[in-house]
């Protein structure tokens, strides 16, 4: 071939392989085996050994995982290939051996026939009639090679279900055995974390997860090597001796038993215990010796194992909470601390400091901007829970088909996009607090959901079946009357109940008036800090203005006024532009109680069509509605829905 017809087929080789890992990035089970498989090619194409011994044992160990035998067959045989080019014919040998014995599984017998035309030692070596003998690979054949393989196949792997399904197959298929269980330790006790059967030359395994009973093992001679950490081997169990009297060999008739402890330095990690019910003497010698290398490896690994899956429950612990972390500074909160000492306030002050000690929840209501989430905070802090995660969800700024992903995550491929598994907040927030705010707008199908959760503590990710254990304390929040939607049909009353079992109503800013100029100086001095400046007073018209002014986005809608008087401020004396405030009647409250919820809506829908009017229907931005009205763009909307607001009709007014 001519260098050009080279380099072009090497490049086509190359696009195709850069096609292979990005659909295995996708989807690794089907891709990840082909993809290593071309780049092992490419590396031998290259003169890269190392890179390739690497990539042919990677893919077919991945072909081995994801059930791909013809895969596994041709990785073999490439890598015999390989192999034999380089001079190592054992090893070499080795994997033809493997790749002859995948292409027969697969059913290719023209492949076989192919392969044992060519290479006449495959011919001398096909599968005896031994009894013994559960799958392809005799006793004879158990040589260096064979070891190494065993050796890699369990070293590295630090996924405990894929270690114990590789010693269980590695274990059957070697030993001789038509029956095996891994057994490992479970706080103070021990459990069947695993179980393998082989039949038609085939080895299935079973991660079973149960406990230990009488039908499963003798019993006797589990507690002798549980006692002594020593192998109990019988070749012929049978026959008289100090276990003949076990019910389970009585009953069961096993022939040949072998158990073996899997220790690593003083430490019992596991017990394989393997039996043949077919003949006696199954544990050969060479089988033996490469079982206690097995044992060996499989004890370091399931150490390892354990050791990971503990850092990486601490990991993803110190991940969640650094993931709430991150989102709480980099919210941008309505201030950090409780400022206020109105009579008004105190009863909500004395409220959190009672309910905080507890673990009930916690429904609070109040106007849009009163900080019903600072309060929740506050109760999260002086709780028994502050030193986990507070996570906030606002349920009306969620899209209304990803809410209940969002609170209660989802599986891979649970629906268009999920393209990896996502933890929910319940889970972000296991053994803190978790903050509903919006809880009015929830949709009806998460609601019964979210009932369930409070009702049993338990919850199902989207897509998924296995039911989470849920430690979390619920704090939900509304600036609506969640009374009148129970009656309306909006809100469900059995879960309204759930949530009201400690109501705390926030006052609005014009029912704490006293509270002004504390929170005007606190303003003041937070953002002049931030932007370098020196403000020493406030003029009296100011404080005249801000203490007679409605503030119905209440201090939400203060904060943003003083925050950009700061940025415009060009003395040390503190002033606002009256035009900020606009005008509009005062609310007052009303004189019938039982009005209140259908005038604030009132107010509330005059208060959005002016702001709409004023911005020319346009929502978000800086001259946007939103923005006019100190709420995020979210609330506006969802606002505007529900209060039946066509706001397109704003959108030709002229600019005011």
């Amino acid at each position: 071939m001519f260098p050009v017809q080279y380099r072009e087929h090497v490049d086509a080789l190359s696009a195709h392989h850069r096609q292979l890992v990005e659909w295995a990035e996708n989807c690794r089970e089907n891709f990840q085996n082909r993809a290593l498989l071309v780049g092992a090619e490419i590396a031998r194409i290259e003169g890269r050994g190392l890179d390739a011994e690497r990539l042919y044992e990677a893919a077919i160990q991945s072909a081995r995982e994801n059930e791909f035998v013809q895969n596994e067959a041709l990785a073999n045989e490439l890598a015999a290939r390989f192999y034999a080019g380089r001079g190592f014919e054992r090893i070499a040998r080795a994997y033809l051996r493997d790749a002859r014995d995948g292409y027969r599984q697969w059913g290719a017998d023209g492949k076989v026939r192919q392969l044992e035309a060519q290479y006449s030692y495959l011919t001398d070596e096909r599968p005896s009639s031994d009894p013994t003998r559960t799958v392809l690979t005799p006793v004879e054949h158990l040589d260096l090679s064979t070891v190494l393989k065993v050796s890699q196949a369990v070293h590295g792997e630090t996924n405990l279900e894929k270690l114990i399904a590789a010693i269980m197959r590695l274990g059957l298929e070697h030993a001789g055995a038509v029956r095996g269980l891994l057994i490992l330790p479970e706080g103070d006790a021990h459990r069947i974390e695993a179980e393998a059967m082989s039949s038609n030359e085939r080895v299935t395994v079973d991660l079973r997860q149960t406990s230990i009973a009488t039908g499963d093992l003798p019993h006797s001679i589990l507690q002798y090597v549980l006692r002594t950490r020593e192998r109990v081997l019988l070749q012929d169990a049978v026959a008289a001796g100090e276990f003949a009297d076990d019910e389970y060999l009585r009953r069961r008739h096993a022939r040949s038993v072998l158990c073996i402890p899997l220790v690593t330095q003083t430490r019992l990690a596991g017990i394989l215990y393997l039996e043949n019910n077919l003949t006696s003497g199954a544990f050969t010698p060479d089988r033996m010796a490469l079982l206690e290398v097995l044992a060996s490896d499989a004890a370091i690994s399931l150490e390892n194992a354990r050791l990971y899956r503990e850092i990486s429950a601490l990991k993803d612990q110190l991940y969640k909470e650094n993931l709430v972390l991150r989102d709480e500074v980099d919210r941008t909160s309505m201030f950090e601390e409780i400022v206020g000492t109105s009579p008004a306030l105190q009863p909500v002050l004395a409220s959190v400091a009672k309910v905080a000690r507890t673990d009930s929840t916690v429904l609070i209501t109040g106007e849009t901007g009163t900080g019903k989430e600072l309060v929740a905070r506050a109760i999260h802090r002086r709780s028994v829970r502050a030193s986990r995660a507070f996570v906030s969800v606002n349920c009306a700024a969620v899209p209304r088909e990803l809410v209940a992903s969002e609170l209660f995550g989802h599986e891979k491929g649970a629906f268009t996009g999920a393209t990896q598994r996502r933890l929910g907040r319940f889970e972000l927030a296991h053994g803190g607090t978790l903050f509903l705010d919006e809880i009015g707008d929830l949709p009806m199908e998460t609601q019964i959901a979210l009932l369930r959760v409070l009702q049993e503590h338990e919850f199902e990710r989207v897509g998924g079946s296995r039911r989470i254990r849920a430690d979390v304390r619920v704090i939900a929040a509304t600036n609506r009357d969640l009374q009148a939607a129970t009656s309306a049909g909006s809100f469900r009353c059995d879960l309204f109940y759930r949530l009201n079992v400690f109501p705390i109503e926030i006052p609005s800013l014009r029912k704490r008036r006293e509270d002004i100029p504390l929170l005007v100086e606190y303003f003041i001095d937070r953002y002049a800090c931030k932007a370098g400046k020196n403000i020493k007073r406030v003029s009296k018209k100011t404080m005249e203005l801000l203490q007679s002014y409605p503030w119905p986005g209440n201090i939400r809608e203060l904060q943003n006024v003083i925050e950009r008087s700061v940025i415009l401020c060009e003395t040390e004396i503190f002033s606002i532009d009256e035009s900020w405030l606009p005008k509009q009647p005062s609310l007052t409250e009303p004189k019938n109680q039982t009005e209140l919820p259908g005038r604030l809506l009132v107010q509330e829908k005059d208060m959005i069509e002016a702001a709409l009017k004023e911005s020319r229907g346009r929502i978000f931005g800086p001259k946007g509605a939103a923005a006019k009205l100190g709420i995020p763009r979210s609330t506006l909307e969802s606002k505007i829905r529900s209060l039946k607001i066509d706001k397109n009709r704003f959108r030709t007014s002229p600019e005011t």
